[in-house]
């Protein structure tokens, strides 16, 4: 850390603690040329997550919508928040392990079902009839015939 003063490369940290509320670390330093102190703040840094959108425009990933697409397409069915939440925050790991800023809605989409399809079936019918926008019963068969076929 280069210090303020003497602009020397040197410096030893003789104080850490947490700052704003745990969301940065508040660290006291010590220049070794020239022995004057100064406070550095380390923080995480966050780069943002793109949804691209069926139009094409892009939309800043938000948790909070793809839980509530979730509990919706859940309702009435044995599967807990707790569960809903791990989903969750299994599809925005994993986004953010690909280390690629930008997802399609339909990777997203396809995330989400693979995941509502290992929890409960319904649920993940529910989401697909939504998510690929079925028109009518026969699209709707077919795809409660995909997974009555995969379990035999």
């Amino acid at each position: 850390m280069k210090c303020p003063f003497c602009s020397d490369l040197d410096s030893k940290v003789v104080d850490s603690r947490p700052a704003e509320e745990d969301a940065s670390v508040r660290r006291r330093r010590e220049c070794l040329k020239c022995t004057r102190r100064f406070t550095t703040y380390e923080t995480v840094e966050s780069l943002p997550l793109i949804v691209i959108k069926k139009d094409g425009t892009r939309q800043s990933f938000c948790r909070d919508k793809l839980l509530s697409s979730m509990i919706r397409a859940c309702d009435k069915r044995s599967v807990t928040l707790s569960q809903l939440e791990a989903v969750a925050t299994d599809i925005e790991q994993n986004i953010l392990n690909s280390l690629e800023r930008e997802i399609s809605y339909s990777k997203l989409g396809d995330l989400v079902m693979a995941s509502l399809r290992k929890i409960d079936e319904v649920a993940y019918v529910r989401f697909a009839s939504v998510y690929r926008q079925f028109t009518d019963v026969s699209t709707f068969l077919t795809e409660v015939n995909k997974i009555l076929v995969e379990k035999k």
